[in-house]
């Protein structure tokens, strides 16, 4: 009895103590963390600037890494197609050394897609280049003489040419002076930080060969630890909430990316063969030109079309109204035919959220930001998704979403065995 009394007297001394820690050490906690949280907040408002060079000298020191990790990244698929057949196909022995053996035929198929590529575009872009040159100086005669016949019947249109180009001509001058020669200057004294940026760029991509390498290598040993840390953190349920929702990210991107290249590419390929078709001028340049733009959604067709057109106008105005037309007929067929074939709406996205997360990405990250904004928004939309999902579920309002009743039902269940595992 004496012991059972100790016991009880025990297990009431440690409700007391739990109920006033509740009391007194919880409030004393929670605002000591609010007042942290209110001194950083004020910490990064008022040293944002000196935080962000920070960040940026951290990012700089980290893009061997970087370009290390995104070519491992592109690298991953190739490199597992690869390990996969050749466990198949190689002895016994030498099956532990599938993996490398995959590393180095990845990178020899990639080294030997980009070597093609140049050695078939480089020459034909030189060439294109050389003839714009050569066709300026006569494009510049046959506008100046269309000027000059178009003005000959109108004096007075003459009188208030003439007038602006002096205007203009005092402006040039002027601008020569303030704002070219000082340019000029600048130019010619960061010429050594060109230079020590290009050898900066090198030097990180031959170290982000290395790191991709050692990435590749231990890919499956990444997975694994990440995982591991995953589960050591979170309980169960959330953990793989997590690591479903990376998965859904890495198929966004990888669908997105591969699917996107692949349609440039044929789409550069058409523009290449109906440009020889139809006599284009430069149609090597201008085919590259719209095949690398139609990677950026939404704006690139458009992006491509501008220079392209000017391209052709310096040489063949009437050329340029067919390249204008063929341009546009080729776009739909991207857009209602080739994209969605390839894509196969691969982000979920309406075209209001395509435009919206290129333009704020765009705006915040520049061009990296364009390219890489609509598979994070995409990333983000689904996550918010899901979330707004399982709250309507909880409060029994999924009708909201116009779900049909066995959907509504299911979704129901779902909820009630997740909050039943919460409970538990």
């Amino acid at each position: 009895m004496e012991k059972k009394e100790m016991q009880q007297a025990a297990e009431v001394e440690k409700k007391t103590e739990r109920i006033w820690k509740r009391k007194h050490w919880h409030p004393i906690l929670s605002g000591f963390l609010i007042l942290a949280m209110a001194i950083s907040f004020f910490f990064l408002l008022f040293r944002f600037e000196d935080l962000c060079a920070k960040a940026g000298a951290l990012i700089s020191i980290l893009m061997p890494f970087i370009y290390g990790g995104v070519m491992a990244y592109m690298l991953r698929m190739p490199c597992n197609f690869f390990e996969k057949h050749l466990e198949k196909w190689l002895p016994k022995k030498l099956k532990k050394r599938a993996g490398g053996f995959a590393i180095l035929l990845s990178l020899f198929c990639a080294g030997l897609i980009l070597y093609l590529l140049i050695s078939m575009v480089v020459p034909q872009l030189a060439a294109s280049i050389s003839s714009i040159i050569t066709e300026l100086p006569g494009f510049a005669e046959r506008t100046s003489k269309w000027v000059e016949e178009l003005l000959a019947d109108n004096p007075v249109v003459e009188n208030y040419l003439q007038t602006a180009m002096e205007a203009v001509n005092m402006k040039i001058e002027v601008w020569a002076q303030k704002d070219l020669l000082p340019m000029l200057m600048n130019m010619v004294g960061g010429f050594a930080g060109t230079v020590s940026t290009v050898v900066t760029f090198l030097f990180n991509i031959c170290i982000g060969m290395v790191v991709c390498i050692y990435m590749l290598g231990s890919r499956k040993l990444f997975a694994r630890q990440a995982k591991a840390v995953v589960y050591s953190i979170f309980k169960p349920r959330w953990a793989e909430a997590i690591l479903s929702e990376v998965n859904y990210a890495d198929k966004m991107f990888v669908g997105f990316f591969s699917g996107k290249i692949l349609d440039s590419a044929i789409i550069g390929l058409i523009c290449y063969i109906v440009s020889l078709i139809l006599r284009f001028p430069n149609a090597m340049l201008i085919s590259v030109i719209v095949g690398i733009t139609n990677i950026i959604p939404y704006f690139g067709p458009w992006i491509g079309a501008v220079p392209s057109a000017l391209l052709i106008l310096i040489v063949d105005p009437m050329k340029c109204i067919w390249f204008l037309v063929f341009i546009i007929v080729l776009q739909q067929f991207d857009g209602n035919i080739l994209g969605p074939r390839l894509l196969a709406n691969s982000t979920g996205l309406s075209g209001f959220w395509v435009l919206f997360s290129i333009t704020v990405f765009g705006g915040v990250f520049g061009f990296v930001g364009i390219l890489v904004g609509v598979p994070v928004f995409a990333v983000i939309y689904d996550l918010l998704r899901k979330l707004v999902v399982m709250g309507l579920g909880r409060n029994h309002k999924l009708e909201l979403l116009g779900l049909g009743e066995n959907e509504g039902k299911r979704q129901d269940s779902l909820q009630e065995e997740q909050q039943d595992n919460q409970q538990e």
